[in-house]
Formats: C-alpha cells, sequence, structure tokens
C-alpha cells in the first residue's frame, strides 16, 4: 500500500494531491491509517439482516435527508425483511463523516460549527445530533426541504431517524478510513489540534455499532458483489 509524506523533496503540492488522490485510489494517508485498516473489511455485510439489502451512499449530511431516506425504505417493507448499509465519508463543511462520531467529539472539536448545523435557538449543535434526534431538530429537515418547519410530521418523524433507532430496524453505519484521514487534516488546518492526535480521538469515540472500512468506495463494491442495490443520496 503506498503512503505519502515520507520524502522532504515531496513538497507541499504533492501531499495535497496524494492526500486527495487517496480518497478515489484507496491509498493511505499514513502508515499509521494504514496499520490501523481491519485484515478482514467485509464482516460487516454479515451484519445487514434482510433478504431485500441496500447500500445508501450518504457522502454529505443533507440534515439528515439521508436518514429520512433510510427509514423510508425499511418502513417500505414487514419487519425483518429489509437491511440497509449506510456510508458515512467525504470532507468539508457538507461531509457527513462526523456523523459517525460520539457527542464527546461534536463538543470538543466543535463539529456542528464546522458542519454549520444550528440547533432551534441558532447555535450550533455540540452533540450529534444525528444520534439523538427529537421534535426540537426537525427544524433541520425542513430546513434543507425548503418547508416550512411547523409541518407537524416533520416532528414525530425525527426520533425515528436517529442514528441509533434505524440501527435497531437494520442499519449498519460505515466510516471510510480514507475519509477520516484526509478529515483529520481538515480538523487541523481548522486549528483543532494535530492531525495524529484528532484521528486517534476520533476513532475511540465512533458511535456504538459505526465500523471503519478501508475505502469506501471498495466497500461499495463489496455491497454490490454480495447483491445489494444502490441508492445514491
Amino acid at each position: 500500500m503506498e503512503t505519502i509524506g515520507r520524502s522532504p523533496r515531496r513538497g507541499f503540492i504533492a501531499r495535497v494531491a496524494g492526500a486527495v488522490a487517496a480518497l478515489s485510489a484507496g491509498r493511505a494517508l499514513s502508515p499509521a491509517l494504514a496499520a490501523a485498516q481491519p485484515a478482514n473489511d467485509s464482516g460487516w455485510i454479515a451484519e445487514v439482516p434482510g433478504k431485500s439489502r441496500c447500500f445508501f451512499d450518504c457522502p454529505q449530511h443533507a440534515n439528515g435527508m439521508g436518514l429520512l431516506h433510510i427509514l423510508n425504505y425499511l418502513g417500505a417493507y414487514p419487519a425483518g425483511q429489509a437491511g440497509v448499509v449506510s456510508s458515512f465519508y467525504s470532507v468539508g463543511p457538507a461531509s457527513s463523516i462526523a456523523m459517525g462520531f460520539n457527542d464527546a467529539m461534536w463538543a470538543k472539536y466543535g463539529l456542528g460549527e464546522v458542519l454549520g448545523l444550528k440547533d432551534g435557538s441558532g447555535k450550533p449543535y455540540t452533540r450529534n445530533v444525528f444520534a439523538t434526534m427529537s421534535r426540537d431538530d426537525a427544524h433541520l429537515l425542513a430546513q434543507r426541504a425548503g418547508i416550512p418547519p411547523s409541518i407537524a410530521l416533520l416532528g414525530q418523524a425525527a426520533p425515528a431517524l436517529s442514528i441509533p433507532s434505524l440501527q435497531k430496524m437494520g442499519t449498519k453505519f460505515l466510516v471510510c478510513n480514507n475519509a477520516l484521514g484526509l478529515w483529520t487534516l481538515e480538523l487541523e488546518a481548522r486549528g483543532k489540534g494535530k492531525a495524529d492526535a484528532i484521528g486517534a480521538d476520533l476513532r475511540a469515540n465512533l458511535l456504538p455499532g459505526v465500523t471503519i472500512v478501508p475505502a469506501m468506495v471498495r466497500a461499495i463494491e463489496q455491497a454490490h458483489a454480495a447483491g445489494f442495490s444502490y441508492n445514491r443520496q
């Protein structure tokens, strides 16, 4: 597996180019990240129940709309007959990767502010709102859809589309290792600390049941080979 940054002759531009290439080519960003990759990276497939299984590809948080679509998919089948795997990855304010980490990480690294996600009072979230959605958070869905937040159905649906709720219904969530490596560099550039320390911290604070895979492009390929349908969000 190729790594970058081993030679001082490779300047800043080369580092950036290599890091971006890692997202699409499946290269590790550092020897430490490469060592952290699991030897068996397809075990998550067995954790997805049902005869009808779908891979929901969600590179953006989209204010939780991807979670709503997963809820709709699972609700279209009798209980236990369908299963979902969903991706958390990408970088930047629109990315979904932060959805895979617990409240402590959202508070410590100001992830609500990074993602531009604010509560009903206009303050950035200091908790993973997607892990504990309530009626009070339904404005996020309304904002994304461009509809009035007063629609009662949104508030009623919000708790059901929280990550733990969807896990109980048969959803497996994955975080991309390559995207995580680049995201730690982004957080470092935003003044949140050193990338290596941030990475170690995040890995120790995944939401229960969330799995890190080496590369999301590979996970999608594995899901296809296992007979999953595909839904791009």
